[in-house]
Formats: C-alpha cells, sequence, structure tokens
C-alpha cells in the first residue's frame, strides 16, 4: 500500500513538473503583474479577478492586431501578463479578443457592434472587448476606462514605447 501511495505522489509530482515546465500558466503568473492589477483595482474599484481578466482581454486583443515583434515589447514591459492573458474570460477558446470570448458574451459584443453601425456602443475599436468585460460583470464601457490605466503603468515602468504601440493596436 505504500508503494502505491508513493507512485501516485511521484505522478503526480511529475505531471505538475511538466506542466511548468511547458509554460502552463498559474496563479503565480497573474500575480507577478501585482502592480498593474493594484492600479486597475484602486482607481477603476473594480475587483482582482475583474482586474486581471479586462487587463488580460485587452492585451488578448492587442495580441491579435499587433505584429510579434511589436507585442514582445509589451510582454517585456508587463510581468505576469501571460496569467494576465489567461485570466480573461475565453481566453483558453483561442479567441479571447476576437468576439469577446465566445458563446454568449460573443453574441453580446457581435449585438452591441451591430447595433451601433460596428461602433460597439460607443466603443470604437475596443468594441471586441464588450463580451469579455460582460463576463467579468462589468459593463462593456469599462473597456475604454481600463486602457487609460495600463498605458499609465506602461509609462510609469518605463515602457513608453509599449504603451505606444499598445495604444495605437488598441484604439486605430
Amino acid at each position: 500500500m505504500r508503494q502505491f501511495l508513493s507512485s501516485r505522489v511521484l505522478v503526480l509530482a511529475s505531471a505538475l513538473m511538466l506542466a511548468v515546465a511547458a509554460g502552463m500558466p498559474c496563479a503565480a503568473d497573474a500575480a507577478d503583474a501585482g502592480g498593474l492589477v493594484n492600479a486597475l483595482t484602486s482607481q477603476l474599484g473594480v475587483t482582482k479577478p475583474q482586474a486581471e481578466g479586462g487587463a488580460g482581454a485587452l492585451f488578448n486583443l492587442a495580441k491579435q492586431r499587433m505584429s510579434p515583434d511589436q507585442f514582445g515589447q509589451v510582454e517585456n514591459q508587463v510581468p505576469g501578463i501571460g496569467g494576465l492573458m489567461s485570466a480573461a474570460p475565453g481566453a483558453s477558446s483561442g479567441r479571447a479578443g476576437a468576439s469577446g470570448g465566445g458563446g454568449l458574451s460573443g453574441m453580446a459584443s457581435d449585438a452591441l457592434g451591430g447595433m451601433a453601425g460596428g461602433s460597439g456602443g460607443g466603443l470604437g475599436a475596443l468594441a471586441p472587448l464588450a463580451g469579455s468585460f460582460s463576463s467579468l460583470g462589468l459593463s462593456p464601457d469599462m473597456a475604454s476606462k481600463f486602457l487609460p490605466v495600463v498605458l499609465d503603468y506602461l509609462n510609469s515602468s518605463g515602457g513608453g514605447g509599449a504603451a505606444g504601440l499598445l495604444k495605437g493596436a488598441l484604439t486605430g
């Protein structure tokens, strides 16, 4: 019996090590972005999960719109960006920024975009985030409030160039 238990522990430990080695995001990844998350929670009055998911949704959309080199500059300025991106609603589907993450949230985003002639109810280039923000319990217009906080964070951490690239991808 003892040998059976120790072999199970070994298998579980090996699986955990493989997951870490494979670069699977974990809670610690998002914790690395504590400065950005704290800025969002304090300035916007959102919860930590909302801050993580909303920032992740912004970064997922930016990644879709930027070249790998450009997004790499943003990645270098945000510790724990992978954890934030995986915290975004629908991140595991690979469509997190495309139309709000698919499912009902994606339909909400599509409906908002369609109702305003593609403008997303005033969200403009951030309209694809409406569904993700709704999934987080936030109004879709919060996406436009998250962006300046994220840009300020990048500017204050020495990532002015990255902030400019991010702004161009998300507002243009």
